[in-house]
Protein backbone atom coordinates (compact mmCIF):
# COMPACT_ATOMS: atom_id res chain seq x y z
CA UNK A 1 0.00 0.00 0.00
CA UNK A 2 1.74 3.19 -0.56
CA UNK A 3 1.78 6.41 1.31
CA UNK A 4 -1.65 8.07 -1.17
CA UNK A 5 -3.21 4.65 -0.30
CA UNK A 6 -2.65 5.08 3.41
CA UNK A 7 -3.92 8.50 3.73
CA UNK A 8 -6.81 7.74 1.93
CA UNK A 9 -7.69 5.64 4.21
CA UNK A 10 -7.52 7.54 7.28
CA UNK A 11 -10.43 9.91 5.66
CA UNK A 12 -13.56 9.48 7.11
CA UNK A 13 -16.41 8.84 3.84
CA UNK A 14 -17.43 12.28 3.42
CA UNK A 15 -13.97 13.17 2.80
CA UNK A 16 -13.25 10.70 0.74
CA UNK A 17 -16.21 11.24 -1.29
CA UNK A 18 -15.45 15.22 -1.85
CA UNK A 19 -11.08 13.68 -2.95
CA UNK A 20 -13.20 11.36 -5.45
CA UNK A 21 -14.78 14.74 -7.02
CA UNK A 22 -11.87 16.61 -6.83
CA UNK A 23 -10.39 14.10 -8.44
CA UNK A 24 -12.86 13.61 -11.16
CA UNK A 25 -12.51 17.60 -11.29
CA UNK A 26 -9.09 17.79 -11.88
CA UNK A 27 -9.45 14.67 -14.46
CA UNK A 28 -12.25 16.30 -16.39
CA UNK A 29 -10.46 19.75 -16.95
CA UNK A 30 -7.53 18.32 -17.58
CA UNK A 31 -9.61 15.92 -20.79
CA UNK A 32 -11.39 19.10 -21.57
CA UNK A 33 -8.07 21.06 -21.91
CA UNK A 34 -6.17 18.56 -23.99
CA UNK A 35 -9.33 18.59 -25.98
CA UNK A 36 -9.68 21.96 -26.48
CA UNK A 37 -5.71 22.39 -27.55
CA UNK A 38 -6.21 19.52 -29.98
CA UNK A 39 -9.23 21.52 -31.28
CA UNK A 40 -7.86 24.96 -31.39
CA UNK A 41 -4.83 23.72 -32.97
CA UNK A 42 -6.99 21.34 -36.05
CA UNK A 43 -9.29 21.73 -38.28
CA UNK A 44 -12.15 19.38 -40.08
CA UNK A 45 -10.97 18.35 -43.38
CA UNK A 46 -13.39 16.09 -45.65
CA UNK A 47 -12.08 13.02 -46.85
CA UNK A 48 -13.60 10.34 -49.36
CA UNK A 49 -16.41 8.64 -48.43
CA UNK A 50 -20.23 8.25 -47.35
CA UNK A 51 -23.16 7.57 -49.55
CA UNK A 52 -25.48 10.57 -50.04
CA UNK A 53 -29.41 9.46 -50.56
CA UNK A 54 -31.82 11.84 -51.76
CA UNK A 55 -35.65 11.91 -52.96
CA UNK A 56 -37.40 12.99 -56.04
CA UNK A 57 -40.66 12.98 -56.52
CA UNK A 58 -41.26 11.51 -60.46
CA UNK A 59 -39.95 8.25 -62.78
CA UNK A 60 -36.72 8.78 -64.90
CA UNK A 61 -37.57 8.04 -68.59
CA UNK A 62 -34.60 9.53 -70.56
CA UNK A 63 -31.13 10.25 -68.88
CA UNK A 64 -30.14 11.14 -71.60
CA UNK A 65 -29.31 14.94 -72.62
CA UNK A 66 -30.42 15.12 -76.70
CA UNK A 67 -34.00 13.60 -75.01
CA UNK A 68 -34.15 16.40 -71.45
CA UNK A 69 -37.57 17.76 -70.93
CA UNK A 70 -39.17 19.14 -67.88
CA UNK A 71 -38.53 15.95 -66.10
CA UNK A 72 -36.76 16.60 -62.77
CA UNK A 73 -35.53 13.20 -62.20
CA UNK A 74 -34.07 12.69 -65.65
CA UNK A 75 -32.27 16.51 -65.40
CA UNK A 76 -31.39 15.40 -61.61
CA UNK A 77 -29.42 11.67 -63.12
CA UNK A 78 -27.73 13.61 -65.83
CA UNK A 79 -26.40 16.45 -64.19
CA UNK A 80 -24.40 14.08 -61.73
CA UNK A 81 -23.57 11.12 -65.32
CA UNK A 82 -23.15 13.57 -67.54
CA UNK A 83 -20.53 16.32 -69.12
CA UNK A 84 -21.13 19.18 -71.08
CA UNK A 85 -18.69 21.58 -73.16
CA UNK A 86 -19.46 24.62 -70.33
CA UNK A 87 -21.78 24.27 -67.27
CA UNK A 88 -22.74 26.31 -64.65
CA UNK A 89 -20.49 25.98 -61.45
CA UNK A 90 -22.30 26.29 -58.05
CA UNK A 91 -22.60 30.14 -58.00
CA UNK A 92 -24.16 29.88 -61.10
CA UNK A 93 -21.66 31.38 -63.36
CA UNK A 94 -20.49 29.97 -66.88
CA UNK A 95 -17.21 27.46 -66.98
CA UNK A 96 -15.77 25.65 -68.81
CA UNK A 97 -16.04 21.91 -68.56
CA UNK A 98 -14.83 19.47 -71.11
CA UNK A 99 -13.98 22.29 -73.35
CA UNK A 100 -10.59 23.89 -72.31
CA UNK A 101 -11.19 27.33 -74.05
CA UNK A 102 -13.52 29.07 -76.62
CA UNK A 103 -12.81 31.30 -79.32
CA UNK A 104 -14.88 34.00 -81.03
CA UNK A 105 -14.37 35.74 -84.15
CA UNK A 106 -14.90 39.14 -84.75
CA UNK A 107 -18.39 38.74 -86.60
CA UNK A 108 -19.48 36.65 -83.70
CA UNK A 109 -20.51 33.91 -86.27
CA UNK A 110 -17.97 31.21 -85.30
CA UNK A 111 -17.01 29.77 -82.05
CA UNK A 112 -13.63 27.99 -82.13
CA UNK A 113 -13.94 25.06 -79.08
CA UNK A 114 -10.66 23.73 -77.82
CA UNK A 115 -11.19 20.44 -75.82
CA UNK A 116 -9.60 18.89 -72.50
CA UNK A 117 -7.02 15.89 -73.35
CA UNK A 118 -6.99 12.60 -71.62
CA UNK A 119 -10.49 12.31 -70.49
CA UNK A 120 -12.09 8.79 -70.68
CA UNK A 121 -16.33 7.37 -71.00
CA UNK A 122 -17.38 5.41 -67.68
CA UNK A 123 -16.59 2.38 -69.68
CA UNK A 124 -12.92 3.75 -70.16
CA UNK A 125 -13.40 4.36 -73.47
CA UNK A 126 -11.47 7.91 -74.88
CA UNK A 127 -13.86 11.07 -75.18
CA UNK A 128 -13.15 12.54 -78.54
CA UNK A 129 -14.70 15.58 -80.51
CA UNK A 130 -16.34 13.45 -82.67
CA UNK A 131 -18.93 12.32 -79.73
CA UNK A 132 -19.20 16.22 -79.51
CA UNK A 133 -19.87 16.24 -83.39
CA UNK A 134 -22.41 13.21 -83.21
CA UNK A 135 -24.44 14.61 -80.37
CA UNK A 136 -25.25 17.74 -81.76
CA UNK A 137 -25.79 16.26 -85.26
CA UNK A 138 -28.42 13.97 -82.98
CA UNK A 139 -30.18 16.90 -82.08
CA UNK A 140 -30.41 18.13 -85.74
CA UNK A 141 -31.70 15.41 -86.97
CA UNK A 142 -36.08 15.85 -87.01
CA UNK A 143 -35.74 11.67 -86.65
CA UNK A 144 -34.50 12.06 -82.95
CA UNK A 145 -37.06 14.06 -81.84
CA UNK A 146 -35.29 16.22 -79.47
CA UNK A 147 -36.66 19.16 -77.48
CA UNK A 148 -33.51 20.88 -78.21
CA UNK A 149 -33.65 20.75 -82.07
CA UNK A 150 -35.15 24.22 -82.51
CA UNK A 151 -32.12 26.30 -80.93
CA UNK A 152 -29.84 24.17 -83.56
CA UNK A 153 -31.45 25.01 -86.27
CA UNK A 154 -28.90 26.24 -89.05
CA UNK A 155 -25.79 25.86 -87.20
CA UNK A 156 -23.05 24.39 -88.96
CA UNK A 157 -20.34 22.01 -87.37
CA UNK A 158 -16.72 21.11 -88.40
CA UNK A 159 -14.14 18.75 -86.66
CA UNK A 160 -10.95 21.02 -86.90
CA UNK A 161 -8.80 18.57 -85.52
CA UNK A 162 -8.05 16.03 -82.98
CA UNK A 163 -8.95 18.45 -79.73
CA UNK A 164 -10.87 21.62 -82.26
CA UNK A 165 -14.33 21.54 -82.99
CA UNK A 166 -15.80 24.81 -84.99
CA UNK A 167 -19.24 26.28 -84.94
CA UNK A 168 -20.52 28.28 -87.44
CA UNK A 169 -24.06 30.45 -86.81
CA UNK A 170 -26.34 31.62 -89.24
CA UNK A 171 -26.51 34.90 -87.29
CA UNK A 172 -23.96 36.28 -84.15
CA UNK A 173 -25.67 35.31 -81.39
CA UNK A 174 -24.44 35.99 -77.80
CA UNK A 175 -25.69 33.71 -75.66
CA UNK A 176 -24.18 30.81 -77.86
CA UNK A 177 -21.88 29.11 -75.40
CA UNK A 178 -24.80 29.83 -72.30
CA UNK A 179 -27.81 28.32 -74.49
CA UNK A 180 -26.49 25.64 -76.89
CA UNK A 181 -23.13 24.64 -75.42
CA UNK A 182 -24.07 23.81 -71.52
CA UNK A 183 -26.38 20.21 -72.99
CA UNK A 184 -24.27 16.81 -72.08
CA UNK A 185 -22.33 15.02 -74.89
CA UNK A 186 -23.29 11.35 -75.50
CA UNK A 187 -20.38 8.64 -76.33
CA UNK A 188 -20.77 7.84 -79.76
CA UNK A 189 -19.27 4.65 -79.59
CA UNK A 190 -22.38 3.66 -77.43
CA UNK A 191 -25.22 5.20 -79.66
CA UNK A 192 -23.93 4.86 -82.95
CA UNK A 193 -25.67 1.64 -84.01
CA UNK A 194 -28.99 3.12 -82.91
CA UNK A 195 -30.99 4.67 -85.29
CA UNK A 196 -32.28 8.42 -84.62
CA UNK A 197 -36.01 7.57 -84.75
CA UNK A 198 -35.15 4.40 -82.75
CA UNK A 199 -33.79 6.71 -79.71
CA UNK A 200 -36.28 6.99 -77.21
CA UNK A 201 -36.84 3.54 -76.92
CA UNK A 202 -32.59 2.80 -76.34
CA UNK A 203 -31.63 0.41 -72.68
CA UNK A 204 -29.38 3.43 -73.03
CA UNK A 205 -31.53 5.90 -71.83
CA UNK A 206 -31.71 3.81 -68.47
CA UNK A 207 -28.20 3.02 -68.48
CA UNK A 208 -26.80 6.05 -69.19
CA UNK A 209 -22.57 6.38 -69.95
CA UNK A 210 -21.13 9.61 -69.64
CA UNK A 211 -18.22 11.22 -68.67
CA UNK A 212 -19.22 13.09 -64.89
CA UNK A 213 -18.38 12.79 -61.51
CA UNK A 214 -20.47 9.86 -60.83
CA UNK A 215 -21.13 6.86 -63.27
CA UNK A 216 -24.31 4.36 -63.30
CA UNK A 217 -24.28 1.15 -61.10
CA UNK A 218 -27.52 -0.09 -61.06
CA UNK A 219 -31.09 0.77 -60.77
CA UNK A 220 -34.31 -0.70 -58.48
CA UNK A 221 -38.06 -1.64 -59.97
CA UNK A 222 -40.70 -2.74 -58.47
CA UNK A 223 -42.95 -5.71 -59.46
CA UNK A 224 -45.45 -3.16 -62.02
CA UNK A 225 -41.51 -1.98 -63.63
CA UNK A 226 -42.14 1.25 -61.84
CA UNK A 227 -38.12 2.52 -61.20
CA UNK A 228 -37.59 2.80 -57.13
CA UNK A 229 -34.05 3.70 -56.95
CA UNK A 230 -30.64 4.42 -58.85
CA UNK A 231 -27.23 3.74 -57.68
CA UNK A 232 -24.24 6.19 -58.95
CA UNK A 233 -20.63 5.78 -57.51
CA UNK A 234 -17.82 8.05 -57.73
CA UNK A 235 -16.17 8.33 -61.00
CA UNK A 236 -12.32 7.82 -60.07
CA UNK A 237 -11.23 8.63 -63.65
CA UNK A 238 -13.29 11.86 -63.48
CA UNK A 239 -11.37 14.42 -65.16
CA UNK A 240 -12.10 16.87 -63.22
CA UNK A 241 -12.05 17.73 -59.36
CA UNK A 242 -13.17 14.21 -57.97
CA UNK A 243 -16.10 13.61 -55.79
CA UNK A 244 -15.67 12.49 -51.97
CA UNK A 245 -18.94 10.86 -51.92
CA UNK A 246 -18.47 7.39 -52.90
CA UNK A 247 -22.19 6.86 -53.69
CA UNK A 248 -24.73 8.93 -54.41
CA UNK A 249 -28.28 7.05 -53.87
CA UNK A 250 -31.61 8.54 -55.69
CA UNK A 251 -34.80 7.27 -54.58
CA UNK A 252 -38.54 8.00 -56.32
CA UNK A 253 -41.71 8.93 -54.95
CA UNK A 254 -44.98 8.95 -56.35
CA UNK A 255 -45.63 12.06 -54.38
CA UNK A 256 -44.25 15.05 -51.82
CA UNK A 257 -45.92 13.22 -48.70
CA UNK A 258 -44.49 10.17 -49.49
CA UNK A 259 -40.92 11.51 -50.43
CA UNK A 260 -41.31 13.52 -47.18
CA UNK A 261 -42.49 10.33 -44.35
CA UNK A 262 -39.08 8.55 -46.04
CA UNK A 263 -36.95 11.69 -45.22
CA UNK A 264 -38.42 11.66 -41.26
CA UNK A 265 -37.47 8.10 -40.78
CA UNK A 266 -34.37 8.70 -41.95
CA UNK A 267 -34.29 6.21 -45.42
CA UNK A 268 -33.06 9.47 -47.49
CA UNK A 269 -30.96 12.39 -46.48
CA UNK A 270 -32.37 14.53 -48.78
CA UNK A 271 -35.03 16.29 -51.47
CA UNK A 272 -35.12 17.80 -54.42
CA UNK A 273 -37.65 20.15 -53.05
CA UNK A 274 -40.46 20.29 -51.43
CA UNK A 275 -43.35 22.96 -51.10
CA UNK A 276 -43.30 25.57 -48.93
CA UNK A 277 -46.54 24.12 -46.52
CA UNK A 278 -45.02 21.07 -46.40
CA UNK A 279 -41.65 22.84 -44.26
CA UNK A 280 -44.19 22.13 -41.25
CA UNK A 281 -44.16 18.54 -41.50
CA UNK A 282 -40.31 18.06 -40.91
CA UNK A 283 -38.87 16.51 -37.53
CA UNK A 284 -35.77 16.87 -36.18
CA UNK A 285 -35.52 20.43 -37.32
CA UNK A 286 -32.54 20.94 -35.65
CA UNK A 287 -30.84 18.35 -37.87
CA UNK A 288 -32.11 20.18 -41.03
CA UNK A 289 -30.80 22.14 -43.39
CA UNK A 290 -33.48 24.18 -45.57
CA UNK A 291 -32.23 26.43 -48.41
CA UNK A 292 -34.54 28.99 -49.87
CA UNK A 293 -32.94 29.73 -53.41
CA UNK A 294 -33.51 32.44 -55.89
CA UNK A 295 -34.22 30.94 -59.33
CA UNK A 296 -34.91 32.03 -63.03
CA UNK A 297 -38.29 31.04 -62.94
CA UNK A 298 -41.56 33.41 -63.00
CA UNK A 299 -45.31 33.16 -62.59
CA UNK A 300 -47.96 35.50 -64.08
CA UNK A 301 -51.58 35.90 -65.64
CA UNK A 302 -50.73 36.28 -69.04
CA UNK A 303 -53.69 38.27 -71.37
CA UNK A 304 -55.19 37.10 -74.59
CA UNK A 305 -55.95 40.34 -76.46
CA UNK A 306 -57.07 38.66 -79.83
CA UNK A 307 -59.27 36.23 -77.83
CA UNK A 308 -60.87 39.06 -75.86
CA UNK A 309 -62.34 42.57 -76.24
CA UNK A 310 -61.95 42.71 -72.79
CA UNK A 311 -58.42 41.68 -72.38
CA UNK A 312 -57.48 44.33 -75.12
CA UNK A 313 -58.19 46.86 -73.32
CA UNK A 314 -55.32 48.37 -71.96
CA UNK A 315 -56.67 50.03 -69.08
CA UNK A 316 -58.41 47.18 -67.46
CA UNK A 317 -55.79 45.31 -67.64
CA UNK A 318 -53.80 48.12 -65.99
CA UNK A 319 -56.70 48.44 -63.45
CA UNK A 320 -56.11 44.41 -62.77
CA UNK A 321 -52.51 45.11 -62.12
CA UNK A 322 -53.31 47.98 -59.53
CA UNK A 323 -55.63 45.64 -57.88
CA UNK A 324 -53.02 42.47 -57.43
CA UNK A 325 -51.99 42.69 -53.76
CA UNK A 326 -48.77 40.51 -54.85
CA UNK A 327 -47.32 40.58 -51.36
CA UNK A 328 -50.70 39.13 -49.90
CA UNK A 329 -50.52 36.57 -52.29
CA UNK A 330 -46.35 35.56 -51.97
CA UNK A 331 -46.86 35.30 -47.86
CA UNK A 332 -50.07 32.94 -48.65
CA UNK A 333 -49.21 31.06 -51.40
CA UNK A 334 -45.35 30.41 -51.13
CA UNK A 335 -45.15 31.13 -47.15
CA UNK A 336 -43.02 33.96 -48.01
CA UNK A 337 -40.34 31.77 -49.56
CA UNK A 338 -40.34 34.09 -52.69
CA UNK A 339 -40.11 37.27 -53.86
CA UNK A 340 -42.77 39.40 -55.72
CA UNK A 341 -42.02 40.15 -59.37
CA UNK A 342 -43.01 43.14 -62.03
CA UNK A 343 -40.70 42.13 -64.87
CA UNK A 344 -40.43 38.72 -66.94
CA UNK A 345 -36.66 39.78 -66.34
CA UNK A 346 -35.84 39.14 -62.85
CA UNK A 347 -33.45 40.75 -59.94
CA UNK A 348 -30.78 38.00 -59.78
CA UNK A 349 -30.69 38.34 -64.02
CA UNK A 350 -28.16 40.07 -65.79
CA UNK A 351 -29.65 43.37 -67.45
CA UNK A 352 -32.59 44.05 -64.88
CA UNK A 353 -33.48 47.23 -64.96
CA UNK A 354 -35.45 48.26 -61.02
CA UNK A 355 -36.50 51.43 -62.53
CA UNK A 356 -38.68 50.40 -64.56
CA UNK A 357 -42.96 51.38 -64.52
CA UNK A 358 -44.44 49.27 -61.77
CA UNK A 359 -47.95 49.04 -60.65
CA UNK A 360 -48.20 49.24 -56.54
CA UNK A 361 -51.65 47.53 -54.99
CA UNK A 362 -53.62 50.37 -55.10
CA UNK A 363 -57.53 48.86 -55.50
CA UNK A 364 -59.27 52.56 -54.84
CA UNK A 365 -56.44 53.80 -58.04
CA UNK A 366 -57.46 50.77 -59.76
CA UNK A 367 -61.07 51.68 -59.38
CA UNK A 368 -60.89 55.18 -60.98
CA UNK A 369 -59.19 53.99 -63.81
CA UNK A 370 -62.16 52.06 -64.80
CA UNK A 371 -64.25 54.50 -63.87
CA UNK A 372 -62.61 56.71 -66.27
CA UNK A 373 -62.55 54.01 -69.26
CA UNK A 374 -66.49 53.90 -69.25
CA UNK A 375 -67.03 50.48 -66.99
CA UNK A 376 -69.30 51.53 -64.50
CA UNK A 377 -70.23 50.03 -61.06
CA UNK A 378 -73.55 48.14 -61.64
CA UNK A 379 -74.38 45.81 -58.64
CA UNK A 380 -71.53 43.38 -58.10
CA UNK A 381 -70.03 43.88 -61.38
CA UNK A 382 -69.15 46.94 -63.97
CA UNK A 383 -70.72 47.35 -67.13
CA UNK A 384 -70.17 48.97 -70.00
CA UNK A 385 -72.18 49.40 -73.62
CA UNK A 386 -74.30 46.60 -72.40
CA UNK A 387 -70.84 44.74 -71.52
CA UNK A 388 -70.18 43.13 -68.51
CA UNK A 389 -66.86 43.55 -67.23
CA UNK A 390 -65.89 39.73 -66.80
CA UNK A 391 -62.85 37.64 -67.34
CA UNK A 392 -62.56 33.70 -67.80
CA UNK A 393 -59.32 32.96 -65.92
CA UNK A 394 -57.63 29.09 -66.59
CA UNK A 395 -54.76 27.36 -64.73
CA UNK A 396 -53.44 24.39 -63.83
CA UNK A 397 -54.31 22.13 -61.19
CA UNK A 398 -51.29 22.42 -59.57
CA UNK A 399 -52.89 23.73 -55.60
CA UNK A 400 -50.33 26.57 -55.28
CA UNK A 401 -51.81 27.89 -58.79
CA UNK A 402 -55.12 26.58 -57.69
CA UNK A 403 -54.72 29.07 -54.62
CA UNK A 404 -53.28 31.88 -56.34
CA UNK A 405 -55.92 32.26 -59.39
CA UNK A 406 -58.34 31.82 -55.71
CA UNK A 407 -56.97 34.30 -54.24
CA UNK A 408 -56.58 37.03 -57.85
CA UNK A 409 -60.73 35.94 -58.12
CA UNK A 410 -61.20 37.58 -54.75
CA UNK A 411 -59.00 40.60 -55.62
CA UNK A 412 -60.31 41.79 -58.80
CA UNK A 413 -64.15 40.90 -57.67
CA UNK A 414 -63.53 43.93 -55.30
CA UNK A 415 -63.22 46.19 -57.83
CA UNK A 416 -66.35 44.73 -59.62
CA UNK A 417 -64.62 42.57 -62.33
CA UNK A 418 -66.33 39.08 -62.53
CA UNK A 419 -63.93 36.46 -62.33
CA UNK A 420 -64.59 32.61 -63.62
CA UNK A 421 -61.93 30.27 -62.77
CA UNK A 422 -61.18 26.98 -64.09
CA UNK A 423 -57.87 24.39 -63.89
CA UNK A 424 -57.34 21.29 -65.45
CA UNK A 425 -54.40 18.60 -65.78
CA UNK A 426 -51.19 20.57 -67.37
CA UNK A 427 -51.64 17.93 -70.17
CA UNK A 428 -54.87 19.17 -71.26
CA UNK A 429 -53.86 22.91 -70.26
CA UNK A 430 -51.08 22.62 -72.87
CA UNK A 431 -53.22 20.23 -75.64
CA UNK A 432 -56.03 22.39 -75.05
CA UNK A 433 -55.35 26.32 -74.46
CA UNK A 434 -51.71 26.66 -74.56
CA UNK A 435 -50.94 24.91 -78.07
CA UNK A 436 -54.27 26.86 -79.77
CA UNK A 437 -54.14 29.76 -77.48
CA UNK A 438 -57.78 29.41 -76.38
CA UNK A 439 -57.53 31.36 -73.25
CA UNK A 440 -58.94 34.90 -72.54
CA UNK A 441 -56.29 35.06 -69.52
CA UNK A 442 -54.18 32.63 -68.61
CA UNK A 443 -52.49 31.85 -64.92
CA UNK A 444 -48.98 29.86 -65.91
CA UNK A 445 -44.99 29.71 -65.35
CA UNK A 446 -42.20 30.30 -67.51
CA UNK A 447 -38.59 29.72 -66.82
CA UNK A 448 -35.16 31.15 -68.14
CA UNK A 449 -32.86 28.83 -69.47
CA UNK A 450 -29.99 30.66 -67.30
CA UNK A 451 -29.17 34.01 -65.68
CA UNK A 452 -28.50 36.00 -68.74
CA UNK A 453 -31.91 35.23 -70.43
CA UNK A 454 -32.87 35.33 -74.16
CA UNK A 455 -36.63 36.75 -74.41
CA UNK A 456 -36.98 35.49 -77.93
CA UNK A 457 -39.04 32.51 -77.64
CA UNK A 458 -41.34 33.86 -74.54
CA UNK A 459 -41.91 37.49 -75.98
CA UNK A 460 -40.96 38.24 -79.42
CA UNK A 461 -44.35 38.58 -81.52
CA UNK A 462 -42.86 35.81 -84.12
CA UNK A 463 -43.47 33.17 -81.35
CA UNK A 464 -47.34 34.02 -80.25
CA UNK A 465 -48.32 31.02 -82.04
CA UNK A 466 -47.61 27.26 -81.35
CA UNK A 467 -44.92 26.07 -81.20
CA UNK A 468 -43.70 29.95 -79.80
CA UNK A 469 -44.11 30.28 -76.15
CA UNK A 470 -45.39 34.41 -76.01
CA UNK A 471 -48.01 32.94 -73.87
CA UNK A 472 -49.50 36.96 -74.19
CA UNK A 473 -49.23 36.90 -78.18
CA UNK A 474 -47.18 39.99 -77.11
CA UNK A 475 -46.96 42.07 -80.54
CA UNK A 476 -44.22 45.32 -79.89
CA UNK A 477 -41.82 46.06 -82.80
CA UNK A 478 -39.98 48.27 -80.42
CA UNK A 479 -39.39 45.18 -78.05
CA UNK A 480 -38.75 42.97 -80.76
CA UNK A 481 -35.90 45.53 -82.58
CA UNK A 482 -34.31 45.02 -78.93
CA UNK A 483 -34.78 41.00 -78.36
CA UNK A 484 -33.17 41.00 -81.93
CA UNK A 485 -30.36 43.47 -80.91
CA UNK A 486 -29.22 41.73 -77.70
CA UNK A 487 -29.31 38.42 -79.47
CA UNK A 488 -26.20 39.34 -81.14
CA UNK A 489 -24.55 41.96 -79.49
CA UNK A 490 -21.15 40.61 -77.94
CA UNK A 491 -20.67 43.85 -75.48
CA UNK A 492 -22.53 43.50 -72.33
CA UNK A 493 -23.34 47.23 -71.10
CA UNK A 494 -25.03 47.61 -74.37
CA UNK A 495 -27.14 44.07 -74.21
CA UNK A 496 -27.99 45.63 -70.96
CA UNK A 497 -29.80 49.12 -72.77
CA UNK A 498 -31.48 46.46 -75.12
CA UNK A 499 -33.02 44.44 -72.34
CA UNK A 500 -34.03 47.69 -70.33
CA UNK A 501 -35.91 48.79 -73.34
CA UNK A 502 -37.86 45.12 -73.74
CA UNK A 503 -38.79 45.49 -70.22
CA UNK A 504 -40.00 48.90 -70.50
CA UNK A 505 -42.16 48.23 -73.40
CA UNK A 506 -43.85 45.47 -71.18
CA UNK A 507 -44.30 47.92 -68.28
CA UNK A 508 -46.44 50.14 -70.63
CA UNK A 509 -48.26 47.80 -72.52
CA UNK A 510 -49.33 45.08 -69.76
CA UNK A 511 -49.44 42.43 -71.57
CA UNK A 512 -49.47 40.41 -68.60
CA UNK A 513 -49.57 40.96 -64.40
CA UNK A 514 -46.59 39.28 -63.41
CA UNK A 515 -46.70 37.94 -59.84
CA UNK A 516 -44.23 36.25 -58.01
CA UNK A 517 -41.12 34.09 -58.57
CA UNK A 518 -41.04 30.81 -56.14
CA UNK A 519 -37.80 29.74 -54.46
CA UNK A 520 -36.74 26.65 -55.08
CA UNK A 521 -36.68 24.84 -51.19
CA UNK A 522 -34.01 22.63 -50.58
CA UNK A 523 -33.80 20.40 -47.72
CA UNK A 524 -30.65 18.13 -46.44
CA UNK A 525 -29.61 16.29 -43.60
CA UNK A 526 -26.72 18.49 -42.07
CA UNK A 527 -24.36 15.60 -42.01
CA UNK A 528 -24.32 16.41 -45.83
CA UNK A 529 -21.44 19.33 -45.62
CA UNK A 530 -19.66 21.27 -48.73
CA UNK A 531 -23.51 22.00 -50.39
CA UNK A 532 -24.09 25.63 -49.56
CA UNK A 533 -25.96 26.71 -52.70
CA UNK A 534 -25.97 30.50 -53.42
CA UNK A 535 -27.74 30.30 -57.01
CA UNK A 536 -29.14 27.61 -59.84
CA UNK A 537 -30.77 28.37 -63.49
CA UNK A 538 -32.87 24.80 -62.88
CA UNK A 539 -33.30 22.71 -60.15
CA UNK A 540 -30.84 19.90 -61.54
CA UNK A 541 -28.29 22.25 -60.83
CA UNK A 542 -28.33 21.91 -57.03
CA UNK A 543 -25.74 19.00 -57.89
CA UNK A 544 -23.29 21.60 -59.71
CA UNK A 545 -21.14 21.35 -56.79
CA UNK A 546 -21.90 17.73 -55.88
CA UNK A 547 -17.88 17.15 -55.94
CA UNK A 548 -17.51 19.08 -53.04
CA UNK A 549 -19.76 17.34 -51.23
CA UNK A 550 -18.98 15.50 -48.26
CA UNK A 551 -20.10 13.03 -45.26
CA UNK A 552 -16.76 12.15 -43.49
CA UNK A 553 -13.57 14.04 -42.09
CA UNK A 554 -10.58 14.24 -40.40
CA UNK A 555 -8.74 16.83 -38.47
CA UNK A 556 -5.42 18.23 -39.50
CA UNK A 557 -3.06 20.63 -37.81
CA UNK A 558 -4.10 24.10 -38.85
Amino acid sequence: MNTFQKIFHTLSSRERFAVNILILVVSVSLAASVLGFYYHFTKPVPVPGGEYKEGIVGQPMYINPVLLSANGADSSLAKLVFSSLFKYDADGKIVPDLAESVETSGDGLTYTVKIKQGVKWHDEEPFSVDDILFTYQLIQDPATKSPLRQKWQGIGMEVVDESTIKFTLPSPYALFVSNNLTTGILPMHVWETVAPGNFSLAEYNLRPVGTGPFRFDDFEKDSGGMILSYDLSRNENYFGEKPFLDKFHLEFYPDEETMIDAFNNKQIFGMETISPENLEKLKSKRSVNVQSIAIPRYFAVFFNQQKSKIMADREVRKALSLATDKKAIVNDVLLGRGRETSSPILPQMAGFADDTKKFEYDPEKAGKVLDDDGWKKDGDARKKDGNVLEINLVTTDWPPLQKTADILKSQWEKIGVKVNVESFGVGEIQQNYIRPREYEAILFGQSWTGFEADPFSLWHSSQSRDPGLNLALYVNSDSDKAIERLQGEADAEKRNEDYKKFQQAVADDVPAVFLYSPDHIYVTNKNLQGNQISAIAFFEERFAGATKWYMKTKRVKK
